[in-house]
């Protein structure tokens, strides 16, 4: 089958998921409440006692509550998944002559969509809390760049995820740890304050990297070598859940 055939049913079955998604918007919206209900708990009410040396705080939070945006908004896409094998669609679509990766695709390229649009309204509310940024144009391509290569990685987890669990309580807790994993990273204080152990850990996972790098580029200073780790966290992650996920596809419908 040819590439342009699999790109003609990606797209069709990439309609089919938007449609879906436009007839729930609760999914997205309840995706960005959790973070903003979170980023205002920290700006509010932890803010004040803590040193960012000078940066407001709103400011120095933002990058980690958009990275749980998106471990939150990616969840959703394990859970899609998962219903679409429970209703015996999966099924069906093996019995027509579309590509079979062009399935997985169009989940992956839904939860794109959906988290961009989760990601804009959490920094919507970030601008209303006081967030203020010098980036230029080639600043917020690297930040959303960034975001979506983050999500990509995140998505092929969850994807993963779905085809491998069995209820939907399964399909989603997945995203537990990640969600987790930004309060050990310099997403909410910086990695100085942490004891040695702790700091080890949170100054060397991918995180931290992904935070510091969106966080130098809103604040128009050097991202130095931060950005090449979080590069290397981000294409890494999607190599290893992107080849687990077609194994794991190719398992099920062998």
């Amino acid at each position: 089958m040819s590439a342009i055939t699999a790109v003609g049913d990606t797209g069709v079955l990439l309609g089919r998921s938007l449609r879906h998604i436009t007839r729930s918007l609760d999914t997205v919206i309840t995706t960005a409440i959790m973070p903003v209900a979170m980023m205002l708990l920290f700006v509010f009410v932890f803010g004040g006692a803590i040193d960012t040396g000078g940066v407001p705080y709103v400011d120095f939070l933002l990058p980690g509550i958009l990275l749980i945006s998106i471990a939150t908004g990616t969840s959703y896409t394990a859970v899609r998944l998962l219903t679409d094998l429970q209703t015996g669609i999966f099924e069906r679509f093996q019995s027509m002559p579309i590509a079979r990766s062009s399935v997985l695709w169009a989940h992956v390229l839904t939860s794109l969509v959906a988290n961009l649009v989760s990601l804009m309204v959490v920094i919507g509310v970030a601008f209303a809390l006081g967030f203020r940024t010098g980036a230029g144009v080639g600043a917020w391509l690297g930040v959303i760049g960034l975001l979506l290569l983050f999500t990509l990685a995140l998505t092929w987890v969850a994807v993963v995820a779905g085809l491998a669990a069995t209820t939907v309580d399964g399909a989603s807790a997945y995203s537990y740890p990640l969600i987790f994993l930004p309060f050990i990273s310099s997403a909410f204080v910086p990695t100085a304050s942490m004891p040695a152990p702790v700091r080890w850990f949170a100054e060397n996972q991918p995180v931290t990297s992904i935070v510091d790098t969106i966080r130098a580029l809103f604040a128009g200073t050097p991202v130095g070598s931060a950005i090449w780790v979080a590069l290397a966290w981000a294409v890494g992650i999607t190599v290893v859940a992107y080849v687990a996920a077609q194994l794991v596809y190719r398992r099920r419908f062998r």
